[in-house]
């Protein structure tokens, strides 16, 4: 593999774990939708892309439902405790991961549930 390429494919597979910040923006359904476009349309090209796409939508599927159980606890007062640290759990999980998905680091996100093989 060429340098360029292979830089090229590190790049994308960064962007699959970065587009999950969309929902951060107030994007509705932007942490899943984001990383599921990359995966969708370079899973094929770059083998990096296919493998850290599914990872970091497990991840985010996975912190949906956390969230919404979360949500349900918020009955119990104790949901908004977790759901502040789920959010922050998010983001600093998805820089790390971009960060290593970056330097052609496999990343694996702790806590994923995987609905993806």
């Amino acid at each position: 593999m060429t340098d360029n390429k292979h830089k090229k494919e590190r790049t994308w597979g960064m962007l699959c774990h970065l587009a999950a910040l969309a929902g951060f923006m107030g994007i509705p359904f932007g942490h899943l939708f984001g990383p599921l476009v990359i995966w969708l349309l370079k899973k094929d090209e770059y083998p990096i892309v296919d493998e850290q796409g599914k990872e970091s939508l497990n991840f985010q599927i996975s912190m949906t439902i956390y969230a919404l159980v979360a949500a349900v606890l918020i009955i119990i007062l104790v949901g908004f405790v977790l759901l502040f640290v789920l959010a922050i759990f998010d983001l600093i999980a998805v820089i790390v991961a971009s960060i290593k998905a970056s330097n052609g680091e496999p990343f694996k996100y702790p806590f994923s549930i995987k609905f993806l093989k």
